[in-house]
């Protein structure tokens, strides 16, 4: 590790987390009732980055049908566009940040282990893609069958929450390019089918089991410890950029980007549930918290350390590697130096000494 590491570690973690969430919005509608079919199903399928298991046989027949009557619509779909990395819209990176802790604050509300249960559903789904990114039918049906169950367990106002507060970001003229992106046949018998799923997972909800909380008062004052020591260097950063969604940033195959996700799926679902929700409501409380400039308060973002921290540390260190290793080859070797140019260094270098202790002291607890 090089000491403008922790530059490269927050570029990684920020450009999984921007990512994952702008692929969500760029295909939500934009308001109810305007949303072309393409929009919708898309919409649903982003989703599902965080689903669910197999009880509710209604749920699982339901999906079976949907996965049958949308996967000519999956296949049609251009797995290798950059589309994902496109904001849709003309909303700020705050906008966006605002939106994204709705999606956060309604993760937070799901089974956890339906939570699991759907990344799961997601590695298998990637293990069986072929060359064109498509994965098998069955492990397709698996994906939206965990995403039913993992929304049936959340309250529906915070489902409509997320619904409407894209809704607002994406530029109503997306669902109609969409749609000219596929054959409109098979997206109106998607979208039709999806109506129907849509009908069954409302009519069957499901009571989501609480996560027992975490413990770990070495990784609390740790993190406290780092706050100290990064929050200059987290107030450098210029939050209203939008670099965390350049494609000149990953120099890796569309592929090759998606295995490096899969091993961050495969990281998270062996996260301590507690921790993972325990981190889920800091970052919805940093971000509503967030001043003018896009930055948490300092105990919000100790909060969301300690909340990390805990999360990781019942990690194996393997699959904690394997994520660092993964993105570590897609990563454009250019962008630690020039993420680091843009901040004051003396703050990037206290902040990468206070990210090596808190990593010692985290693994040090696993």
């Amino acid at each position: 590790m090089t000491k403008r590491s922790v530059l490269s570690c927050c570029f990684v973690i920020g450009a999984i987390v921007i990512a994952s969430n702008v692929l969500t919005s760029t295909f939500v509608p934009p308001a109810r009732g305007s949303a072309g079919p393409a929009a919708i199903l898309g919409a649903a399928t982003a989703a599902s980055m965080g689903a669910a298991p197999a009880f509710a046989d209604e749920i699982g027949d339901a999906a079976k049908k949907l996965a049958s009557a949308s996967y000519p619509f999956l296949k049609e779909v251009n797995w290798y566009s950059g589309l994902a990395l496109t904001n849709p819209g003309k909303a700020s990176a705050g906008d966006w940040t605002k939106a994204i802790a709705k999606a956060i604050d309604m993760g937070a509300a799901m089974d956890v282990g339906l939570l699991k249960a759907g990344v799961q559903a997601h590695h298998a789904a990637i293990g069986s893609m072929d060359a064109r990114l498509v994965t098998s039918q069955a492990n397709y049906e698996a994906i939206l069958a965990s995403v039913g169950r993992m929304i049936a367990s959340v309250p529906e106002s915070k489902v409509m929450a997320v619904y409407d507060e894209f809704g607002k970001l994406v530029d109503p003229a997306v669902p109609k390019y969409l749609m000219g992106q596929v054959n409109a046949a098979d997206a109106n018998a998607a979208y039709s089918a999806l109506m129907e799923f849509k009908d069954v997972v409302k009519s069957n909800p499901i009571t989501a089991q609480a996560a027992a909380a975490a413990s770990n008062s070495q990784v609390d004052a740790a993190a406290g410890k780092f706050a100290d020591a990064s929050y200059n260097f987290l107030k450098d950063i210029d939050w209203s950029s939008n670099i965390a969604v350049q494609s000149t940033g990953f120099t890796g195959t569309p592929l090759a980007i998606t295995k490096a996700i899969d091993s961050a799926l495969v990281m998270g679902s062996k996260m301590d549930g507690g921790a993972l929700q325990e981190a889920a409501l800091a970052h919805v409380k940093a971000i509503n918290g967030m001043d003018a400039k896009g930055v948490a308060t300092k105990d919000d973002y100790q909060a969301i350390l300690a909340g990390l921290g805990k999360a990781i540390a019942a990690v194996p260190a393997k699959d904690v590697m394997s994520v660092y290793d993964s993105f570590g080859k897609v990563v454009n070797k250019n962008v630690p130096n020039y993420l680091y140019s843009s901040v004051n260094g003396a703050d990037a270098v206290a902040a990468y000494k206070g990210f090596l202790n808190f990593k010692d002291v985290v693994k040090a607890t696993r």
